[in-house]
């Protein structure tokens, strides 16, 4: 028999029109958007339907967009195909994903979760701001070439690895200027790509210390239990224990280390897990979990 893993995406999977059609024809997509209006206080609906795309792009309202457009995909699941939901037994999600899959897994509620996604994403904005910096997507390079890159970047600015994605495909993080200077020192050691990415700043690295005390601060106060079923965790590919104490902890360490997302989907498959479904928008765990097993399923399940 199949076991099955739902995989939640993170910042970076958001697009202008997200949820639309779940709203407009899904009563529990439209009461979910109803109740993060509420609970944001300001019009979360209107940002993910019809942008601007600048508005929808800030950190700070790209992570609960994401995070409820998620939710409202995954209540279309429960609509179309209740038995897959009910035999789901795993999930895992990408940096800001793991909040919705630590939600869907029962560790929080709707509220608690959008609330400390949303302080999540301010801090992390803050950070950002105080530091000018960025994230490199650095293609055909494995993990000792990208410690070299980083080594030989050094000399310009602070540089590390925030992303770990599959084979040959990991995102860095850094200052502005070492960012500036990775592109012919990755090409000389064979990178095939080199992508600077659209985001605030240099996720997943010390640069965010201080969204990682605020975050801890907003966790300490959260209602957190044990999840029904294992969550893998981003910064050691782990299912989450069943500590509240060790699950805030481990989220407020995840902004400031690198997301092991390659180990987490290995760890999946070794655990026996062999058909996946990404819920939320875009199709990128799709396309990622293909690079480390082009074997085993995994459906998408958008947020249209």
């Amino acid at each position: 028999m199949s076991r099955i893993a739902f995989l939640f995406p993170g910042q970076g999977a958001q697009a202008v029109g997200m949820g639309r059609e779940l709203d407009r024809n899904l009563p529990a997509a439209h009461a979910l958007f109803d109740r993060a209006n509420e609970i944001l206080g300001f019009d979360l609906r209107a940002i993910c339907f019809d942008g601007p795309p600048e508005a929808l792009n800030a950190t700070d309202v790209s992570q609960p967009a994401i995070f409820v457009a998620s939710l409202a995909a995954l209540e279309d699941l429960k609509a179309s195909q209740p038995d897959v939901v009910e035999n789901c037994e795993g999930a895992a999600g990408l940096s800001l994903g793991e909040y919705t899959a630590l939600v869907f897994a029962g560790a929080m509620d709707f509220e608690t979760g959008l609330r400390v996604v949303r302080r999540r994403g301010q801090a992390m904005q803050a950070a950002a701001i105080a530091s000018p910096s960025g994230m490199t997507s650095v293609l055909g390079l494995d993990e000792d070439k990208i410690d070299e890159l980083c080594v030989r970047v050094a000399p310009h600015g602070r540089l590390w690895k925030a992303n770990m994605l599959g084979p040959g495909n990991i995102v860095v993080s850094g200052d502005k200027t070492a960012l500036a200077h990775i592109e012919p020192i990755a090409t000389e050691l064979g990178a095939s790509r080199v992508i600077a990415l659209t985001v605030a700043g240099a996720f997943h690295t010390p640069l965010m210390q201080p969204a990682d005390v605020r975050l801890a601060e907003a966790l300490a106060e959260a209602a957190i239990g044990a999840p029904r079923l294992p969550v893998y965790s981003n910064v050691d590919a782990n299912p989450h224990t069943h500590s509240p104490a060790a699950i805030a902890q481990t989220l407020a360490t995840q902004v400031t280390q690198g997301v092991r997302w390659d180990d987490s989907m290995r760890r999946m498959l070794a655990d026996g897990f062999d058909t996946f479904y990404e819920i939320g928008p875009g199709r990128v765990l799709t396309g990622l979990l293909k690079r480390i097993d082009r074997k085993t399923p995994c459906t998408s399940i958008p947020a249209r």
